[in-house]
């Protein structure tokens, strides 16, 4: 059955359904206090904690909400969408630090050789995680698991022995789908999906998926100007948590994020295999500002395309010119370049050249789970969205293309938008 096209037609001018009217008029009813002390003690209420740990974290959240706060664009939705955000965030690090606090072993568990996708957003990289991670040998964290790592003390598995989280975690995405409804053939965030391990950092305020979620120069520039290896540590003591619960040889994770930080990444996971995947850096800027400005109608006043469009294009930049300044770090015989054109022609063809490279050998088993992901997960099975830089951002591609040449030069990538 061939998958249906999407065009969004109305990404300046958004026409809301029933749905996302009544979503913002519940947002306008129901005002947040967009302040620290709010946020945590909503999450000491939620959990019965109170001890978050080291206190440097206060400085991170601030800005985090200051700078939404301080923005008229931002609708109460939206406003409401953060807090309860920065509310999840500051009570798993409660229920982590607790946890730790009790278990000190947990900090001496093994994460070895893990395989590490890095490369750009939108660059095939969620799709090679989840193909890899069919793999049941290996260890990997569905969304569910991520946006609770440490289970509450009720969070016992029901009669079907469905964990709590779970039921959450697809409630949350259920609610998602409908007030965006085109976001399921973008960017997938059913409970089984397998995440991106940025968000372990999160509880600690760190990382740059708050720039995913807000418009926060500021933020991009504090996260940019300070060392993160603390929040790699972090990130790897959550990691040591969910292999403490449910444990597994080796780990396959994913995330863009580490195309900046290869130095942490490697410091922290120095038997890593890495694999960088690589795309036409227009398509990752256009499919990346067409999503955002789509989801700005529930969380700003005004979608903005262009502020995306600027914003994305300097963003993908950044992350581009790190990964060539810090390319040396990489061990040469633990790195595997994947260009995004060759992937697509050949899902299972990559992954045996990843496993090559990585030691692990693709037994007949392993084939056939990997082969029915791919069956169960048909390419544009919720949607094929159709992207247009000039109908949407009145730009033309080259131009979008222009800050990207030492890259360009330097790998051989397919060309896709023109």
């Amino acid at each position: 059955m061939a998958s249906k096209t999407i065009r969004i037609e109305d990404l300046r001018d958004p026409v809301l359904s029933d749905i996302q009217k009544a979503a913002l008029a519940h947002g306008e009813a129901n005002p947040v206090e967009l302040t620290r002390p709010a946020v945590l003690e909503a999450a000491a209420r939620e959990t019965g904690l109170t001890d978050f740990g080291p206190e440097d974290f206060h400085e991170r959240l601030d800005l985090m909400l200051s700078e939404t706060d301080e923005d008229p664009e931002r609708t109460a939705l939206g406003r409401m969408i953060l807090f309860n955000d920065a509310v999840r965030w500051a009570s798993n690090r409660l229920r982590i630090h607790e946890l730790l606090e009790r278990h000190p072993e947990i900090r001496e568990v093994e994460i070895a050789r893990p395989v590490v996708v890095i490369g750009l957003p939108r660059s095939g990289t969620t799709h090679l995680v989840n193909l890899i991670a069919a793999d049941q040998r290996l260890r990997s964290m569905p969304l569910w698991e991520s946006q609770q790592p440490v289970p509450g003390p009720d969070d016992v598995a029901d009669a079907e022995g469905v964990d709590p989280r779970w039921r959450r975690s697809e409630a949350t995405w259920q609610g998602f789908q409908m007030s965006s409804p085109l976001i399921a053939a973008m960017h997938p965030m059913n409970p089984d999906h397998i995440h991106e391990e940025l968000e372990l950092q999160l509880p600690d305020f760190s990382s740059y998926n708050h720039e995913w979620i807000t418009r926060c120069p500021r933020w991009r520039d504090y996260l940019l100007s300070h060392d993160q290896r603390p929040h790699y540590r972090y990130m790897k003591s959550v990691l040591q948590i969910l292999q403490w619960y449910r444990p597994r040889e080796r780990w396959v994770l994913k995330c863009p994020q580490h195309l900046e930080q290869i130095g942490p990444l490697l410091e922290i996971f120095p038997d890593a295999t890495i694999v960088v995947t690589h795309r036409d850096p227009v398509s990752v800027v256009q499919s990346s500002a067409t999503m955002l400005a789509y989801g700005a109608r529930m969380t700003y006043r005004e979608p903005r395309p262009e502020w995306y469009l600027e914003y994305w294009t300097d963003r993908i930049r950044r992350l581009l010119d790190a990964s060539l300044r810090d390319r040396h770090l990489l061990p040469k015989d633990r790195t595997v370049d994947v260009l995004f054109h060759e992937f697509m022609a050949d899902d299972l063809g990559t992954v045996e050249r990843i496993y090559e490279v990585a030691g692990l050998p693709m037994t007949p088993e392993a084939r056939a789970q990997i082969g029915e992901y791919l069956r169960a997960h048909p390419r544009g099975r919720d949607g094929q969205v159709v992207y247009d830089l000039r109908e949407d951002f009145g730009v033309e591609p080259e131009r979008v293309r222009e800050p990207f040449g030492a890259y360009l030069d330097r790998f051989e990538v397919r060309l896709e938008v023109s």
